[in-house]
């Protein structure tokens, strides 16, 4: 029994098949658990990806972490997608902030297997920052747009066509990002990755 993830509902809702496998779920982190989460999120005040390790964050935000990288969401994701994510390490990032450039058209690595993001804003009234899974690498060819808000995840196969990108937005845009990925080598080259681009940002922020 997940105490901060409605698993029984992302178990019974159908992931949607075309142009490539993804899930949208409203209220995937309980609401009777969210400001709790929000409130114990990391203080990330820079721009960029940020693994957790490098971070100071509350304990209800570890129990989440936990339940994240937990046997029970592995075997749910897994059935979701009908991919097989045995001994498959898992990586998570966390955002604070995000600059105007930010949010372009892309596919994620091929390294990553499933990609999910949790959003942890507990409101949103913003035009952009809203992410749209896309047919093609046009922001104008949009399957459905989702607001990063109350605890809505977004998940999807990593396939070659899996565009997603969203409209420019500065400021603060709270979201996890989960992957399981095709090995631990992947996991200690982003880590290094992270961290350099967080150094190099503490020297010149813009």
């Amino acid at each position: 029994m997940s105490k901060y993830l409605n698993l029984d509902t992302f178990r019974n809702q159908p992931v949607q098949r075309e142009p490539y496998p993804w899930h949208v779920q409203p209220e995937f982190v309980k609401p009777e658990t969210l400001d709790n989460v929000i409130e114990s999120y990391p203080k990330v005040s820079k721009p960029g990806s940020f693994p957790l390790p490098g971070l100071k964050f509350g304990g209800a935000f570890a129990e989440l972490i936990k339940e994240l990288e937990g046997p029970e969401v592995r075997q749910a994701f897994q059935e979701k997608f009908e991919t097989d994510l045995t001994n498959r390490p898992t990586m998570i990032t966390a955002r604070g902030m995000c600059r105007a450039r930010d949010g372009a058209v892309h596919t994620d690595s091929r390294t990553k297997i499933i990609t999910v993001l949790i959003y942890l804003n507990r409101t949103w009234g913003n035009e952009g920052g809203c992410l749209r899974l896309l047919r093609s690498p046009s922001m104008d060819d949009c399957i459905t747009e989702v607001a990063p808000s109350a605890g809505t995840l977004i998940s999807f196969l990593n396939t070659e066509n899996a565009w997603h990108g969203h409209a420019s937005y500065e400021g603060p845009r709270q979201v996890i990002q989960l992957n399981w990925v095709t090995d631990t080598g992947v996991v200690k080259y982003e880590q290094r990755r992270h961290r350099f681009s967080a150094f190099l940002k503490k020297l010149n922020p813009f």
